[in-house]
């Protein structure tokens, strides 16, 4: 079977490097792999003989590099898998970009200079003469090593988890420059939108929580569904997690006055998984809420003995009886990043 413009520009994106010191790019075996996968996924083994019943999940190593497939034609891999089941193009284009931003925060998480004493320094004040100098001096650089990446952890997931969500139920992310939905005090200027479906504009979130960002950036927040109404959009708000708290209602309101949609909690996983159809469900069900559920439902009441240490070039994690070696070197650009919307291209990682 010949690939479509689509579904070859899928293939080809997968691949691409992207921009940037940090971005990563796909082997031909990684390819493999990821086609691999997906036909464990959806059951297809005894049609791709070629593939290992053994071939581990996205989610089963430390060490993301071994997750490779030796085959002679990966592409023709491809090719074969897209034309044996229906969405198939669309849960690898979402599958390879989860795994390339796995494989991007691993570098990161690499690369991530340590601060310098100047940097941290003046810190110390707060908490001089609770610890001897040598031992703060340790915290502060520590704590700040660990803000950074978890800071680059919140970006990435910004940047991953909208377009995978929005491709996933058949819609598409729409940047500001591109987006059909028009801020209403500024007609000329476009709102970002996590995903346009159906003349609904999407609102995606993990969770709404109590503390607002700043009066200015809640007051963004409400008059979203107002913008998309205004534009000839139906605004739809979705929120994965459905503790409640007054931001979240508040929010909620402001949907319905535009007479919106709201869908908290299993009501979101649930219009999602329709709106997606049997293989993209499974994608969101295998990738995206099954991990979360289990992280959430694992959680213990009681956080587990942490300990950190650098040792002989890396840097090793240990929670508990686990440990997580994190193998440090150079980075080959510094890519600090500040906010927190969508690139403008993101979601062309994903788009076909």
């Amino acid at each position: 079977m010949v690939l479509t413009k689509s579904q070859q520009t899928i293939w080809e994106r997968s691949r691409a490097i992207g921009s940037g010191g940090q971005a990563v790019v796909l082997s031909d075996s990684v390819c493999a792999y990821l086609v691999g996968r997906i036909v464990h996924d959806l059951g297809l083994l005894n049609d791709f003989p070629e593939v290992p019943p053994s071939l581990p999940g996205l989610f089963e190593l430390q060490d993301l590099s071994q997750l490779t497939l030796l085959v002679d034609d990966p592409k023709a891999l491809f090719e074969r898998l897209v034309a044996r089941a229906k969405d198939a193009d669309t849960y690898y284009a979402c599958l390879a970009t989860l795994h390339k931003a796995r494989l991007k925060y691993q570098l990161i998480t690499e690369t991530q200079p340590f601060s310098t004493l100047e940097q941290v320094g003046p810190r110390a004040l707060l908490q001089y003469g609770q610890l001897s100098p040598s031992a703060l001096a340790g915290l502060l650089f520590w704590r700040k090593w660990f803000f950074d990446i978890d800071n680059r952890a919140g970006q990435e997931t910004g940047y991953l988890f909208e377009p995978i969500i929005a491709y996933s139920i058949g819609g598409a992310p729409a940047p500001a420059p591109r987006s059909p939905v028009k801020r209403h005090r500024a007609r000329s200027k476009g709102r970002q939108v996590d995903c346009i479906l159906d003349k609904k504009a999407y609102e995606f979130k993990i969770r709404v929580t109590i503390a607002a960002s700043g009066q200015g950036r809640w007051k963004e927040e409400l008059e979203y569904p107002i913008d998309c109404k205004k534009s000839g959009f139906v605004p739809v708000l979705i929120v994965l997690d459905s503790t409640p708290n007054p931001k979240l209602r508040e929010l909620v309101r402001a949907f319905e006055r535009c007479a919106g949609e709201t869908y908290i909690g299993s009501a979101a996983w649930a219009h999602l998984e329709s709106l997606a159809g049997g293989t993209m469900a499974r994608f969101l069900e295998k990738y995206v809420r099954g991990p979360l559920d289990q992280l959430l439902s694992r959680a213990g009441d009681q956080l587990p003995e942490f300990r950190v240490r650098e040792e002989g070039g890396t840097i090793k994690l240990a929670l508990g009886p686990e440990e997580l070696t994190i193998a440090r070197r150079e980075s080959a650009e510094s890519e600090e990043t500040s906010g927190d919307e969508m690139p403008d291209d993101a979601a062309d990682e994903i788009a076909g």
